[in-house]
């Protein structure tokens, strides 16, 4: 009984996190689903400036003038409540972290969260008015473009969320460092395997247009030298030996 109490506690406790965590994104979404029309009418503007005047997005099912909407405010609730959603995490682990993990990891969710939302800002101002550009003027003649809503969505979410965890490079290069995993100095010797990786990525997770692939490759290698220059402020010996130091400072507690 004594240790299936702990377990009892902890399971209540992540029950806990996860209803708030949720209940940030359903709050975000209530506060936003007056305007979903709006936002998705903000979202599809990058399409709208490339396509001709004659043109314009076409609904092929009867319900996506709905849900397509309420998708996409549903979605960007969740993207608006990242950051409580990673404090209702942090909250939850934090306490069984050393104090070397605890200094880590905290900057790490900060900084993972603000890249994240970077990469979703790059993508909608940068890339798609590059690829939608590109998209439409390749049309072969007689054919008029009118994109679907819900393809579109779909479309878009996908970049969004492609960029966004590409941009979180660095942290995956700082943590394998950190874990002892690898070195600046051996990612720096594989370099010319990881720029290869990088197009093939690239090319895996964005639409089959070298445009697109190149607009996430270039930004992965930059984050990746990113990365390699903060791995240097982080090292698992020194901090260990940091919380050896503090506990023999401490002797009494």
């Amino acid at each position: 009984m004594s240790q299936q109490q702990p377990l009892i506690s902890h399971l209540l406790e992540l029950r806990n996190k996860l209803l708030k965590a949720i209940g940030s994104v359903l709050f975000v979404f209530i506060c936003l689903v007056y305007w979903a029309n709006d936002i998705y009418h903000y979202m599809a503007t990058p399409l709208m400036d490339a396509l001709p005047e004659t043109s314009s997005m076409i609904a092929t099912d009867v319900a996506a003038p709905f849900f397509a909407p309420f998708k996409l405010t549903l979605v960007l609730a969740f993207f608006i409540a990242i950051p409580y959603v990673l404090f209702q995490i942090w909250s939850f682990i934090a306490p069984g972290l050393y104090k070397h993990e605890k200094r880590l990891m905290l900057p790490l969710l900060t900084s993972s969260t603000l890249l994240f939302y970077l990469g979703v800002a790059f993508t909608y101002y940068i890339v798609f008015p590059v690829v939608f550009g590109f998209f439409t003027s390749v049309a072969p003649e007689g054919v008029q473009v009118a994109t679907d809503i819900s393809s579109y969505l779909s479309f878009v979410l996908k970049l969004f969320f492609a960029f966004g965890l590409a941009f979180e490079i660095p942290i995956a290069v700082i943590l394998l460092c950190w874990a002892g995993v690898t070195t600046p100095e051996e990612l720096k010797s594989k370099r010319p395997y990881i720029v290869v990786g990088a197009f093939v990525i690239g090319m895996l997770l964005t639409p089959p247009d070298i445009i697109s692939q190149t607009m996430l490759a270039v930004p992965m290698l930059i984050l990746f030298e990113g990365g390699l220059i903060a791995a240097r402020f982080y090292s698992k010996k020194d901090s260990e030996e940091d919380d050896e130091q503090t506990e023999q400072d401490q002797p009494g507690q």
